[in-house]
């Protein structure tokens, strides 16, 4: 086989692995959230600390990369702005849901997002929507359901806001994967995308942020909470974002969310588990093998070319 072939097949694998891998550090936000709630940062000053950053560590990633990348075309400010609302609108609603409900059934009602990626995709892109792809999503929503231990819940005990967070995470999440999706089909960059839309939330959030809990937060041990904050940001948006919108250059958006959204609850389970001692159960086990099943399924290339529902 060609040597070309082989390294464009290598390449191809690695990114559908970038949606996955944006799903396992997706999946340890809950940690960084609950701990910086738990220290008395209220929900914008969180967002600011988490975006602030994120932006520093953008404005490198542009500088040691590509300079040119600064300079954007004026039609792509409605899809920035797009861009910031989705983001801060899925960060909201997910630390919500994660404060409220458990750090598993959080990120499953976050994983449905692919039926709106996917019924949006078909409206707005063109993409098929094919046996494959509904196949798998409805494979990995069944096994992140059972992964999350949902079924064997009390329904009482389950926080209507939490709920809803979640659901609006998801929805928020679509907006910008579709939203991404375009504005890279029209030639923007990945960096320039996540740039400037992270300049324009740091000046929404900028006036409704708490400094004075920022200065307590820090004061109480300076390095290993400034180093808190700073992998925060990094592990919980800043990778992440960058793997899933890079992903979007090479891989339909519709199967980056089915793997975004699988990977995410299985990492919030390990999480949960190695952090919080949430012991899975049977259940919760078979969830986890549906889930790698569906994602096997899904990144197996097939021959014949698939039907068109």
């Amino acid at each position: 086989m060609d040597v070309r072939k082989i390294k464009g097949i290598i390449m191809k694998k690695i990114y559908f692995l970038l949606p996955a891998l944006a799903g396992m550090m997706f999946g340890s936000s809950g940690i960084f959230v609950r701990t910086l709630t738990e220290n008395g940062i209220d929900p914008t000053t969180l967002l600011f600390l988490r975006f602030s950053i994120a932006a520093l560590v953008m404005f490198v990633c542009v500088l040691l990369t590509d300079k040119s990348l600064f300079k954007i075309k004026k039609e792509y400010l409605p899809y920035f702005i797009i861009a910031a609302i989705s983001i801060v609108g899925l960060n909201l609603c997910y630390n919500e849901a994660m404060n409220s409900i458990h750090l598993s059934l959080a990120a499953v009602l976050l994983g449905t997002s692919p039926i709106f990626v996917i019924i949006g995709a078909y409206f707005t892109l063109g993409e098929k929507i094919t046996v494959k792809k509904v196949g798998s999503m409805l494979l990995a929503i069944v096994g992140c359901i059972l992964a999350s231990g949902f079924l064997e819940s009390s329904i009482g005990s389950i926080s209507l806001i939490g709920v809803l967070g979640g659901v609006g995470a998801a929805i928020f999440c679509a907006v910008y994967t579709l939203d991404s999706t375009k504005v890279i089909n029209k030639g923007c960059h990945t960096y320039s995308i996540l740039f400037y839309s992270l300049i324009l939330i740091v000046m929404i959030l900028l006036p409704f942020t708490d400094f004075g809990q920022i200065n307590h937060y820090v004061s109480i041990n300076p390095v290993s909470n400034v180093l808190f904050l700073i992998l925060h940001s990094f592990i919980s948006f800043a990778l992440p974002y960058i793997c899933l919108t890079t992903a979007l250059n090479y891989v339909e958006s519709g199967v980056a969310s089915i793997l975004l959204s699988g990977c995410e609850p299985i990492a919030a389970l390990i999480f949960g588990i190695v952090c919080y001692f949430e012991i899975p159960t049977f259940l919760m086990l078979c969830g986890l093998v549906i889930v790698i099943v569906a994602l096997v399924i899904l990144c197996k290339p097939h021959k014949k070319e698939e039907v068109k529902v």
